[in-house]
């Protein structure tokens, strides 16, 4: 009883000397307490899943914003006392196996589509507590944590309108009546018609969001659409690759086209030319998924509604005035 106390920091009843003592052989036998024991004693694992989509069965679904959300969640709950599990799930169906096989303390979802989470069902997440992060759905057995999509497209729009631009592509994946895209849409729309302005000369290029794919876009832009000016793209990674491949075909960026991501990753202020884009709080979406998810898991109310999340536009070289 005394050394758990001294090991668990309740040793105001234990001599200084006892206590010295009990830490210098813990020390010297590099003792370290059992994570699984106390999991045991306290009926709870300490362990949040983090389920993200499985591309094949060699790779998971995972884009460069994820990749960051992830570092910072797992930051986050290292912080509050809890340990990440991350899992490749090929059908929302596996869901439920990850949780009851780990005896997940909670889960968040990361990179599924709205109607994935929205399928979800009481049978195949029993309990537990879920988030889905960057998720539109109104599945009430999850809460959410999101940008503010429409905003942030907006803001790029607008920028690129106030500059001059007028026949600006929208490249992105393909989106249905609700999701992250269709409100990048819509705020892509808003902004034209703030400025009195129609979307019906701007082209829409469909594809999935990858940096080959923007290159492709990139080196082909022009020919599809020679009166073009400036590019919108929903993903850094994607405006990327487009801004790539329209320098290896020998266009100018911004000398001839103006181009706009969507995410502020690290790597959009190192690349030529700089990246203007639309910065989203990634620590702070890291930060409040996890503090809304263990909230639940503590025996906290589920939030009626998302925590959606300001974002900003930051501008850097790649955009200027159409010539």
């Amino acid at each position: 009883m005394t050394v758990s106390n001294v090991i668990n920091g309740k040793s105001a009843r234990v001599s200084a000397e006892t206590v010295e003592r009990v830490r210098r052989i813990i020390d010297e036998r590099g003792y370290v307490p059992s994570a699984s024991a106390r999991s045991l004693a306290a009926n709870q694992s300490r362990l949040v899943g983090l389920l993200v989509p499985a591309a094949t069965e060699d790779s998971l679904a995972i884009s460069p914003h994820n990749i960051a959300i992830i570092g910072q969640i797992e930051r986050r709950l290292r912080k509050r006392g809890y340990h990440l599990l991350l899992r490749g799930v090929s059908d929302t169906s596996e869901i439920g196996e990850a949780l009851r096989s780990w005896s997940l303390d909670g889960a968040v979802l990361l990179g599924f589509l709205d109607e994935e989470v929205t399928g979800l069902r009481r049978r195949v997440i029993g309990a537990t507590p879920v988030l889905a992060v960057d998720s539109y759905s109104a599945n009430p057995l999850t809460t959410g944590v999101r940008s503010d999509d429409f905003t942030g497209a907006r803001l790029a729009a607008a920028h690129l309108l106030s500059l001059g631009h007028r026949r600006i592509v929208f490249a992105g994946p393909s989106f249905t009546d609700v999701g992250v895209v269709h409100e990048r849409f819509l705020g892509f729309q808003k902004a034209f018609e703030e400025s009195g302005l129609s979307t019906a000369d701007c082209p829409v290029e469909t594809l999935n969001t990858t940096h080959e794919n923007g290159v492709a876009l990139g080196r082909r832009l022009l020919d599809a659409h020679p009166d073009a000016t400036a590019v919108f793209a929903t993903a850094d990674i994607l405006a990327i690759g487009i801004i790539e491949g329209m320098l290896e075909a020998g266009v100018g960026v911004p000398d001839r086209v103006s181009v706009v991501g969507f995410d502020d990753l690290d790597i959009s202020a190192y690349i030529t030319p700089k990246l203007t884009t639309i910065a989203q709080d990634i620590v702070g979406k890291a930060t409040h998924a996890v503090d809304r998810l263990l909230a639940l898991v503590e025996g906290g109310e589920r939030p009626a509604d998302p925590l959606v999340l300001d974002v900003r536009l930051v501008t850097r070289n790649s955009t200027a005035p159409p010539r």
